[in-house]
């Protein structure tokens, strides 16, 4: 069988990795693709965005599954466009995409099946949304309803701040047309959780929970980027709650879904946050997280490319899931300045000195194909990522590799999946 991804980050580095260990799997192609997915299958030159030129490629390179990394292709319509070709997708549809792409509808659809989560109101006109929030004040979170690349979602702690974030998403038109409708909700305290799980419509499996690291500095300081790490598990929700919890925040959607007519297929992502009164639910994503990705294949013990199969085909109840024991974590190297401006184009060294300890694996995200290797395209660049019997040894052996790797100009956070050593037993 030969396989299309769409995408060009770790992420999708990390599913061509784990998708050519199948004996299922023949050729692997992938759009755009980067430096890493070049040395494992073939990059093809078809932008992420363009879905009717996915579809050809796929066509005319007999492709039996496309896997869709990143959201966007899916909230454009890929899947039913594949679907009309007749070619399996590991991607939900357009409608059901709209759990990423629209917040509104994400927080209707929780409000609708029962999902936990935070009080909310949807504004599309401004004068009313600045009316509620100079009655509401603060503290209090805005958050543009369309795509806005990890950057629209505001948490605000005094008013002012509201009103002035409020005013450059809806009025100054920050974000687009990503800010016309805008999710005013409360604010929420605890620990972030990502909570993941194969879908085929009607069954699920779930993965083993991940934490994810948003922010650029140490001790979560600064802004948010699309993620700096993440381990996995995150012992904040341990693994005697997973089925509780999937029957709280994964079944209803699904239900919900299949009664609209629009069975979910694919990767359905919580992200919780572990409140006082209990997990809620801050939003959905309708495909693997970017780093979370990363460690989560390391963990995989099955077969991805029979897992996804099963999906869109609707058999997953009678598939088995294996994960390995072991924790594993992913520290991201990325270009000084992100998540601002950053220099590209710079070389690339010392993956196989890293990748000699067998339990690492270095995934590309920002870079491309260069004469020699890679060099960095972007400002999350590399995902060094490691198992081990613990979070402490995981760690251990993810730093040390770092330390392995060269580019100019580098940056990461050292501290990466502390905040779980609080959960370690001793003696890992």
């Amino acid at each position: 069988m030969n396989v299309l991804i769409v995408g060009s980050g770790g992420r999708e580095h990390a599913l061509t990795w784990k998708l050519s260990q199948s004996p299922l799997v023949d050729r692997i192609f992938i759009a755009p693709g980067n430096g890493g997915t070049a040395t494992i299958g073939e990059n093809v030159p078809v932008k992420d965005d363009d879905v009717r030129g996915l579809v050809e490629f796929a066509r005319k390179n007999g492709v039996g599954l496309v896997v869709a990394g990143p959201e966007l292709p899916l909230t454009l319509g890929l899947s039913n466009a594949l679907s009309d070709a007749g070619i399996p997708c590991f991607g939900p549809t357009e409608y059901c995409a709209r759990l990423e792409g629209s917040k509104a509808f994400a927080k209707e659809v929780m409000l609708e099946s029962g999902v936990p989560t935070a009080h909310f109101a949807v504004f599309r006109d401004y004068a009313k949304a600045r009316d509620f929030v100079e009655e509401k004040g603060a503290p209090i979170v805005l958050k543009a309803d369309g795509l806005a690349a990890g950057k629209g979602v505001a948490v605000c702690r005094t008013k002012e701040q509201a009103l002035f974030e409020l005013e450059q998403t809806m009025a100054h038109k920050r974000f687009g047309a990503a800010g016309e409708t805008v999710v005013v909700e409360e604010m929420l305290a605890g620990e972030e959780v990502s909570f993941l799980a194969f879908c085929d419509g009607e069954n699920y499996a779930l993965m083993p929970t991940c934490q994810d690291h948003k922010a650029v500095g140490e001790g979560d300081s600064g802004p948010n980027t699309g993620g700096m790490g993440a381990f996995s598990p995150a012992h904040i929700l341990p693994e005697s709650e997973w089925p509780e919890m999937g029957e709280k925040v994964i079944a209803p959607v699904l239900r919900h879904m299949r009664a609209k007519g629009h069975p979910f297929v694919g990767v359905l992502y919580a992200g919780l946050i572990m409140t006082p009164e209990g997990p809620m639910v801050l939003e959905y994503n309708v495909r693997f997280g970017d780093p979370e990705c990363q460690p989560l294949m390391m963990r995989l013990d099955s077969d991805l490319a029979e897992i996804m199969l099963a999906c869109c085909r609707g058999d997953l109840g009678g598939l088995s899931i294996r994960w390995k024991p072991e924790t594993a974590i992913c520290v991201v190297l990325s270009a000084e300045g992100y998540p601002g401006p950053c220099t590209t184009g710079m070389a690339l060294s010392g993956f196989a000195q890293a990748e000699q300890d067998p339990a690492v694996k270095v995934f590309q995200a920002g870079t491309k194909p260069a004469p020699g290797g890679s060099v960095s395209s972007g400002g999350r660049v590399l995902g060094v990522t490691a198992l081990g019997r613990g979070l402490t040894e995981a760690r251990s052996h993810a730093y040390a590799a770092v330390d392995k790797v060269r580019f100019e100009k580098s940056y990461c956070r050292r501290d990466i999946g502390e905040k779980g050593l609080k959960w370690e037993p001793r003696g890992n």
